[in-house]
């Protein structure tokens, strides 16, 4: 259920993003889902990819700073309101969202949300109990 994230610290300056990039496509890996997020001094990419080590391997081979995180992908109605529930699932069971960003597949009728808690295991339990459908992480590397 807990999918690895990669996590990689850029400096905030031009050609940097797609210079990490390239060395993912390099390494023949595929992006499921990413995020950024920066400062005035540098960012954070985050990845789901589908192949996590060899992403890893070839970032840390080229020199990039590279962290893992567990993270939850969590299908959500895609229909409005479809978040504001599973939020309220979380807020009722005192989880904190430290952050999160979503996609779509069109393959299906609910959207994907990658969650990062700091109580991941609380997480997966309320969720859980309030029968909301987490993604085995086999799935999330394949979408």
């Amino acid at each position: 259920m807990k999918v690895r994230q990669i996590s990689i610290f850029l400096e905030n300056r031009s050609g940097r993003l797609a210079s990490v990039l390239k060395e993912v496509g390099r390494a023949g890996v595929n992006i499921r889902a990413l995020s950024l997020a920066d400062t005035s001094d540098f960012g954070i990419l985050r990845l789901i990819v589908d192949d996590v080590d060899k992403c890893v391997k070839a970032l840390r081979e080229t020199g990039h700073t590279v962290s893992l995180t567990e993270v939850l992908a969590v299908e959500v109605p895609d229909h409005p309101g479809g978040l504001a529930g599973i939020l309220d699932v979380l807020s009722e069971a005192g989880l904190n969202v430290e952050y999160m960003y979503a996609f779509v597949s069109r393959a299906s009728e609910k959207a994907v949300v990658v969650f990062r808690f700091e109580r991941v295991d609380e997480a997966i339990a309320a969720l859980k109990k309030s029968k909301v459908s987490i993604l085995a992480a086999e799935k999330v590397y394949s979408l």
